[in-house]
């Protein structure tokens, strides 16, 4: 199954207290709260291109599964790192932050992050 496609965020849980875990002031996590991001990923083969727009923001990651890639953060740290691909999950760990993306079927994406005890989880449904 491909990754490729858009999906919005449909829905999502433990935002403010992950974004306050990686230290996003205030202001941001009130403003980006509510925003359904676009999420764009672009496969082909083991590489990958993913963009996510949130509002303003837009976010872009290109990475082969299984080599070293620079990533940039959420808080737009930029940080070497490894995505691993198992079955239909991407794994990546940013600093102390682990991150699992599912194609859960055809249409729904999950993804999980994970810094200690704080788990984000967005989930969004294909567009495109």
């Amino acid at each position: 199954m491909s990754f490729s496609g858009k999906y919005q965020l449909e829905s999502q849980e433990g935002f403010v207290e992950f974004m306050k875990g990686v230290g996003l002031p205030d202001d941001l996590i009130e403003k980006g709260k509510d925003i359904k991001s676009v999420s764009e990923i672009e496969q082909n083969g083991d590489q990958f291109k993913v963009t996510v727009t949130t509002g303003t923001k837009v976010l872009t990651n290109s990475f082969t599964i299984g080599k070293e890639a620079e990533i940039e953060t959420l808080t737009g740290e930029k940080v070497k790192a490894v995505v691993n691909k198992e079955g239909n999950k991407l794994k990546v760990v940013l600093n102390k932050i682990t991150s699992v993306t599912e194609l859960v079927d055809g249409n729904t994406l999950v993804n999980t992050l994970t810094l200690g005890s704080l788990v984000y989880k967005r989930i969004s449904k294909r567009l495109a």
